[in-house]
């Protein structure tokens, strides 16, 4: 090949690579961006280039800066790299994440930027007290305002690069009011008066300091002869221009990434950088690698045929020699928990043929999706482990919310009174609390009797008394409630009136709005039990088994957790339109975020080696009663040639692509899902038909088999009145007075 000398020819790292991969790391000169496709052996092609850097002696290892996103992937590459060309590899001084990075050249440099070279890097609990002080200095109230929603505002505005003299001025009103640029202004203030940073900072003030010292970044940007970038599809603005900045001079800039595999946009990944590379810096090498070493033809064939959906994407098509393995498989079924029972039935068939617990994995797109699995493998005995997070009954929200229950049917239960008494505050500190306490065991009486005794007495002051005044008076009428309504309808009463639910309502960050689907889901799980208690006993039994094993067991993770993981075995559940793609993400985003949930479908479908099998419901159970979903748009992506379906709830067939009649379909138990759609019927309560009854025949074609108009005033007998906004075959998007926008198929409703 050309440009290959006789030293880089007779590298030993350089065979058993292939074509591609051999042109990758051999094009060390100018720009390059290496597209690397899921499975193609990005890794390797990485650490070889670096090694061939060396070996060749083209830099010093201290000349060359390799930049990750993660300390793992720093000490992996770093670990592979050394193996490759021995102990020259441990000089790669600049080898690591840009935030360490970053931080060794602030160091250097402190007194520029406004800081010692001892500064503090600083957590995000210790930004969030920082940001509270600010907020009630400026007599604004944090319960209202959340300092965790400024942090993470905060964070977006640094990681766009935009310091608060360049921040728009309408993002001010996104807090308080107008305050959000002050407060902002006067937070970065704080750091310097206290000689710390925060993560944003890092990239901030590196940035500020090679656009404001011409000879620093010079000095830099002679240094660094080499430049390697990892998961360049996930970069942020300020990563961007930090990059730029130090690869304009020599333009020895390789970056290697996936456009398809950009699904962090919601923390400020920018696919548009690697999607502009190459106008960016013009005559750059565009190298693909599309040869995969993970996934059968099937699997590979069902991704691309998603993705290819996408507009925004420079394009490479994935192949594999490896042409056996089975279908990727679509199943429907009638509800949640009929998709858990078919998921652990598989896992268990799997098992007995000899595939390890360990090698299967469960992707959900939303963690409230777990519960069902945790709790039919706890139940079964099947092992697992929550990958990324904690179990769903141990997340905090969930024994918050538990605990609020214990105390309904156990007015004694100390433990559940001090979990929740200030949960939200209520103004009852911990040295109220430790008081209280004392007087309780001092007594030989429950926290909840000692506090109502010493209310009596006018024994309490100041907002502990209040607040606990206010909480008495809640569980008593939350305790009459009791008799009145069902436990699931109590259980939404009091995360609503507790202000708990307000709470995480007033936190606009990510991680409230995933504890609020929790709660939902919590609720919802509610519904298969008679009532309060047996509901709690099978809480008290879920979580006294260990069902915890760090060696053999079934793995459950976010889809976004298992970016760069794969398994023999991946299950994908809930393919719903309410559940995947998100309806947040799409009303937030739009076309762009739904081509980010397209790219996560992608990245689900190729973690999967062997077998891959997607599930969806007809029905999600929501606060005890049923809901009909659509199937998700991407199973009608998925094509024919590589993909099976089954469907308990039938089929919309389209003609035109040929095949058997919808009722066929359904005898025959199986067809390409490309061109069907999971025939939906909507449930009112917890029975759904036995599995014989045979679906109505529907064919779904562009003309209508309904006499419906656009504007029409319908009516459903769930959502009430509405007006239909959209029409799309049998399929019809109504705007409804009181339930709100909705899609659902016509023989659902009927002219009001």
């Amino acid at each position: 090949m050309a440009g290959i000398n006789s030293t880089q020819a007779n590298a030993p790292f350089l065979k058993g690579l292939n074509d591609k991969q051999l042109e990758a790391v051999n094009a060390l000169d100018g720009p390059v961006l290496v597209l690397a496709g899921a499975g193609t052996g990005k890794t390797r092609v990485l650490t070889t280039r670096l090694a061939n850097l060396v070996f060749s002696r083209r830099a010093f290892p201290s000349q060359i800066l390799t930049v990750t996103f993660t300390n793992k992937a720093a000490r992996e590459m770093r670990e592979r790299t050394e193996n490759l060309i021995g102990h020259e590899g441990g000089a790669l001084s600049w080898l690591g994440t840009f935030h360490s990075l970053s931080a060794k050249i602030l160091r250097m440099h402190a007194e520029m930027v406004g800081l010692k070279p001892t500064f503090t890097i600083i957590d995000t609990d210790d930004q969030i007290r920082l940001l509270k002080q600010i907020i009630e200095a400026h007599n604004i109230d944090p319960k209202r305002h959340s300092p965790r929603y400024l942090a993470s505002l905060i964070d977006g505005w640094k990681n766009r690069a935009l310091k608060p003299d360049a921040v728009p001025k309408g993002d001010a009103f996104l807090f308080a009011e107008g305050k959000g640029i002050e407060l902002y202004a006067e937070y970065q203030n704080r750091l310097k008066t206290l000689n710390c940073a925060d993560f944003g900072d890092l990239l901030l003030l590196c940035i500020d300091l090679f656009q404001n010292n011409p000879d620093i970044l010079r000095q830099y940007q002679n240094k660094f002869r080499y430049i390697l970038v990892d998961e360049y599809q996930d970069t942020n603005i300020a990563q961007y221009l930090w990059l730029r900045l130090l690869a304009m001079a020599h333009k020895n800039l390789c970056v290697v990434g996936d456009d398809d595999q950009s699904i962090y946009g919601w923390r400020g990944a920018e696919v548009e950088n690697i999607l502009r590379f190459e106008k960016d810096f013009p005559n750059a090498k565009v190298i693909r690698l599309e040869r995969n070493y993970r996934s059968t033809r099937h699997i590979l064939g069902a991704a691309s045929k998603i993705i290819a959906t996408n507009s925004e994407r420079l394009g490479k098509t994935l192949w594999t020699d490896d042409e056996h393995g089975e279908t990727v498989k679509v199943r429907g079924v009638w509800d949640g928990e009929a998709e858990a029972r078919l998921i652990s039935d598989d896992i268990e068939s799997l098992r007995a043929q000899g595939v390890n617990y360990q090698d299967m994995a469960i992707l959900v797109r939303a963690s409230w999706q777990m519960r069902a699995f945790e709790d039919r493998f706890m139940m079964i005995g099947v092992p697992y482990k929550v990958i990324g997070g904690p179990r769903f009954f141990e997340r905090a929200e969930i024994r918050d919310a538990i605990a609020y229950l214990r105390l309904i049917r156990s007015p004694d239960d100390d433990l559940a009174y001090e979990r929740v008494v200030n949960q939200p505050k209520r103004g009852v500190g911990d040295t109220s609390l430790k008081k209280i306490m004392v007087a309780a065991r001092e007594n030989g009486v429950s926290l909840g009797l000692m506090v109502e005794t010493l209310l009596d007495k006018d024994a309490l002051k100041g907002p502990a008394k209040n607040g606990l005044l206010r909480f008495s008076e809640s569980l008593k009428v939350w305790r009459k409630k009791r008799e009145e309504i069902s436990h699931i309808e109590l259980a939404e009463l009091i995360l609503d009136e507790s202000g708990y639910t307000d709470m995480l309502k007033a936190d606009k960050t990510p991680q409230a709005q995933t504890r609020l689907e929790n709660l939902q889901e919590l609720v919802r799980s509610m519904a298969q039990f008679d009532n309060l208690e047996t509901f709690l006993e099978h809480i008290e039994l879920v979580m006294d088994m260990d069902n915890s094993s760090d060696g053999d067991a079934v793995n459950i993770m976010t889809l976004h957790g298992a970016k760069g993981l794969e398994w023999n075995v991946v299950f994908l559940p809930g393919w719903e339109e309410e559940v995947f793609p998100s309806p947040k993400s799409i009303n937030e985003g739009g076309l762009k975020s739904l081509e980010e949930e397209r790219r996560l479908a992608y990245v689900g479908i190729t973690r999967a080696r062997e077998i891959c099998r997607i599930s969806f419901a007809a029905n999600r159970q929501i606060f005890g009663k049923w809901q009909s979903v659509l199937p998700s748009r991407f199973i009608d992506e998925l094509p024919e040639d590589h993909v099976e379906a089954v469907s308990d709830t039938g089929y919309f067939n389209r003609p035109a692509f040929g095949g058997s009649s919808n009722l066929d379909a359904y005898e025959q138990g199986t067809r390409g899902a490309g061109f069907m759609r999971a025939q939906t019927f909507a449930h009112e309560n917890k029975y759904r038909p036995a599995i014989d009854v045979k679906p109505r025949t529907v064919f779904e074609t562009k003309s209508r088999s309904h006499d419906f108009e656009i504007g029409q005033r319908i009516f459903h007998d769930k959502f009430g009145y509405g007006r239909i906004r959209v029409i799309d075959g049998d399929k019809v998007e109504i705007a409804f007075e009181k339930a709100g926008v909705k899609k659902l198929i016509a023989s659902f409703i009927k002219p009001a």
